[in-house]
């Protein structure tokens, strides 16, 4: 068996275009979707990322903002800023680009975000409504993989689901989300004792531990969908995933690569999120 590329780039283009029709509809009614993002120092994978968060709402006629802070910046002047971000009408989305300096409490700074705005879905408020299957916003890679999953017709309810990695950000809203589906979740972590038996049991696997090429054909049952979120170097410096792809998707039903995967959908969810709250601002 050879696995059908799940193919991010392309599944991105598609809502990004949907996204575009709905901005052209909130500017008829005086409303520009606004982002502003918050980056604190100079860390070069962080300013890819942002710079590409930047292109995204520009080729989709959004507003952008871009707030940029030396790393010693004190605690109380970050915060300051998103107060007045918070106050600010014409944005409608707070994005505090992450990692910051460990003099920040990063909590501090995620909590002090009002959850209308918190288009990152990472404050308490909105992580408890997705917990509770209330309407909210959505943290942007798992909301990402459900969108995957969807628009390959993949069917979540009464699926067994292996969650290989429990951060924050990605494994543990992704399984409640699949949960939020009707899925059976199982997560994994570094203390599981035995990955196998839980992940050869998996009609889908989600891989997000940051490890180059952690899983291998062997983790997977035949046929299963395997999503990699790891966006990693291996030992050459070439960019691969959590996924040994080359072995996994001879023996999986459906595979992401790495690139063109899952990471072009976390930047379309942000600006969908982006979006939504400046309908909801505009009660539209």
């Amino acid at each position: 068996m050879t696995a059908k590329i799940i193919d991010g780039k392309e599944i991105a283009a598609k809502k990004r275009v949907e996204i575009a029709k709905e901005v052209l509809k909130l500017k008829e009614t005086g409303i520009t979707p606004g982002l502003a993002v918050i980056l604190v120092g100079n860390n070069h994978a962080s300013r890819t990322y942002v710079n590409n968060k930047q292109k995204a709402c520009q080729d989709l006629g959004m507003h952008s903002l871009l707030i940029e802070f030396p790393e010693t910046v004190s605690e109380g002047e970050l915060l300051s800023k998103i107060n007045e971000l918070n106050n600010d009408q014409s944005i409608h989305g707070i994005l505090v680009q992450l990692p910051i300096p460990k003099h920040i409490n990063e909590k501090k700074v995620i909590e002090s975000i009002n959850p209308v705005k918190d288009v990152d879905g990472f404050h308490p408020i909105n992580i408890g409504r997705m917990m509770t299957g209330q309407d909210s916003f959505l943290p942007c890679t798992p909301y990402g993989i459900m969108v995957l999953l969807e628009e390959t017709g993949v069917s979540v309810s009464g699926k067994n689901v292996v969650v290989v990695g429990r951060s924050n950000i990605v494994g543990k809203p992704v399984g409640q989300l699949l949960l939020n589906q009707n899925a059976t979740v199982t997560y994994c972590h570094s203390k599981t004792k035995d990955l196998l038996l839980h992940t050869t049991q998996a009609d889908i696997l989600v891989a997000a531990v940051g490890i180059p090429n952690f899983i291998k054909a062997d983790h997977i049952k035949e046929g299963a969908v395997v999503i990699d979120v790891g966006i990693n170097r291996d030992e050459t410096g070439k960019l691969c995933g959590d996924v040994s792809f080359a072995d996994v998707s001879e023996k999986a039903g459906f595979i992401t690569p790495v690139p063109k995967g899952v990471g072009p959908m976390t930047i379309t969810m942000l600006m969908f999120n982006t979006v939504k709250s400046a309908k909801n601002a505009g009660s539209i």
